[in-house]
């Protein structure tokens, strides 16, 4: 039975790996869990709770000593140290921005899986903490931004005059994009959004805000579901749209991430200088080098005109609580996946695709990059046209004429010929036949409904005749006559009660006199 360690995060970091809830999911998979005093203290997890869900409370080297170890963020080298031979480190280690942390862990037979690096395919959703992560921030965003605003975000018209609602562009309409959009249209402002991916307008629009298109021949996809680096001519169309929008709107989002590479540059300073004094900037991207010019990571700043830049790295850390929760529901269907037969023991299949992405290291090997992953995010190519059939020959217009004098000509033939009753027989029959094709066969699907009413008036008939028959005097004569009555009955019943349904669909109800309007 393995233990999992709950490490105490470093100074500034408020959020903890696995809340209390959590750690009971992760002894019902057999393990045993330790957890560093004081690690859920930022986050409103006292050590009382993790005891009370089933943890043991032990010291920093009591915990990084555990066999798999969870943390939110990179380890330091000293943390790096405390880990036992052979053990297992999980968090959000950045494998692409801190190789240093990836060779320290090469060592003594570690092993290494990062979230940040889980594929973005339908089956890894639930262990996504990139995108648990960023709803947060661009929640937060918002909020940060609506308190150095310092004014109204919805319009309103008072008796001491009219407030205009507040404007706001949010560039990028990914996870975070999405949640600024929402957070900032509910609280009654503007709101307008670009991306370089068209198919995001309908989620845009269905959250409150106005895509704005950024119109070149290039269509931007991507292959692994995260984003790409965008063409030069896409680049200067943008930068145009942003330079408008700068001088009309009050705040402006920055979301714009590229894995692997520092954050693009959306915003110019002469984009900043032009807007209004007291406009807002978060650059959700600072951390990464930003999509603002002037903005710097974990940083307040206030340009010469007025404008505030907010470059936050901590937006989803300033929910503390929240971000926990969701970053340790996020680990432990890691740790599920990880322990298919519930026995407290991790196990590594690099045939999963999932587990492969995630893992770095692997027993003091380095195993990054993994290898690509082919997701949904990019159209599929296009399907090879269908062959063309050939149209069916028509049938010569002679037929249908032909068709109906042979008939003619034999009903003549049998009214001419045949004994009675047959001839009389015979035309019902003919003409039962014609009548049934035509009225019924040839009416279009959307007539079905009155065709209803026509068929109960010929059940009618057919009920009416059959009880007649009733008093004929042969057995079998009677027996078809009662079998006549009973299936032109149900369908009687049957076309009225459908009939009466399908006119309550378009009934407004009834009045106070109980009478339909």
């Amino acid at each position: 039975m393995a233990r999992i360690g709950i490490v105490a995060e470093r100074s500034g970091e408020t959020r903890v790996a696995l809340t209390p809830p959590t750690v009971v999911r992760l002894i019902t998979l057999g393990y045993e869990v330790v957890v560093e005093a004081g690690a859920g203290a930022a986050s409103s997890f006292p050590d009382a709770a993790y005891t009370d869900a089933g943890a043991e409370v032990s010291d920093r080297a009591g915990a990084w000593g555990a066999d798999i170890v969870v943390t939110v963020t990179s380890p330091a080298p000293d943390d790096v140290a405390l880990l036992r031979d052979g053990a297992t480190l999980i968090g959000m280690l950045a494998p692409a921005f801190r190789p240093e942390v990836r060779e320290s862990l090469t060592t003594r037979g570690i092993t290494a899986l990062s979230l940040d690096a889980v594929p973005r395919i339908s089956r890894a959703q639930s262990m996504d903490v990139l995108s648990s992560m960023a709803n947060i921030s661009g929640y937060r965003a918002v909020v940060e931004a609506a308190h150095e605003f310092g004014r109204f975000f919805t319009g309103q018209v008072t008796a001491a005059g009219k407030v205009p609602p507040a404007k706001v562009l949010v560039a990028g309409a990914g996870v975070a994009g999405l949640a600024a959009i929402g957070t900032a249209a509910s609280l009654g402002a503007i709101v307008r959004a670009t991306d370089p991916r068209p198919e995001v307008a309908d989620q845009v629009k269905s959250v409150g805000g106005e895509y704005l298109p950024v119109e070149v021949d290039e269509v931007m996809e991507s292959s692994d579901g995260y984003a790409k680096a965008t063409s030069e001519a896409y680049d200067r169309r943008a930068a145009e749209i942003y330079t408008d929008q700068a001088a009309d709107v009050d705040i402006i989002i920055t979301t714009a991430l590229i894995p692997g590479r520092a954050a693009p540059r959306l915003i110019t300073a002469s984009d900043v200088a032009q807007m209004k004094p007291g406009s807002v900037i978060v650059d959700m991207a600072a951390a990464q080098g930003g999509n603002v010019e002037g903005s710097v990571a974990g940083e307040r700043v206030v340009t010469e005109n007025g404008v505030t830049i907010l470059g936050y790295t901590d937006l989803a850390g300033r929910l503390p609580a929240q971000a926990s929760q969701l970053y340790s529901t996020n680990v432990y269907n890691l740790i599920a996946l990880l322990t298919p037969g519930k026995d407290g023991q991790l196990t590594i299949d690099f045939d999963d695709i999932v587990q492969r992405g995630v893992t770095i290291v692997r027993d003091g090997e380095s195993t990054w990059p993994p290898p690509p992953v082919q997701v949904s995010a990019a159209p599929a190519p296009a399907a090879a046209a269908p062959a063309v059939k050939p149209e069916p020959k028509k049938a010569p217009a002679w037929r249908t004429p032909a068709l109906l004098g042979a008939a003619a000509v034999l009903l003549f033939v049998v009214t001419a010929v045949a004994p009675a009753p047959i001839p009389q027989h015979f035309t019902v029959l003919v003409l039962s036949i014609i009548i049934g094709f035509f009225v019924i066969g040839k009416v279009h699907h959307a007539l079905h409904t009155p065709l209803m009413s026509v068929t109960n008036a010929i059940s009618g008939i057919i009920v009416v005749g059959a009880m007649l028959q009733l008093a004929s005097g042969e057995l079998i004569v009677q027996i078809l006559a009662a079998v006549a009555v009973l299936l032109a009955s149900i369908n009687i019943f049957g076309g009225f009660a459908v009939t009466r349904r399908m006119l309550a669909m378009f009934s407004k109800g009834t009045d106070s006199k109980g009478e339909t309007r």
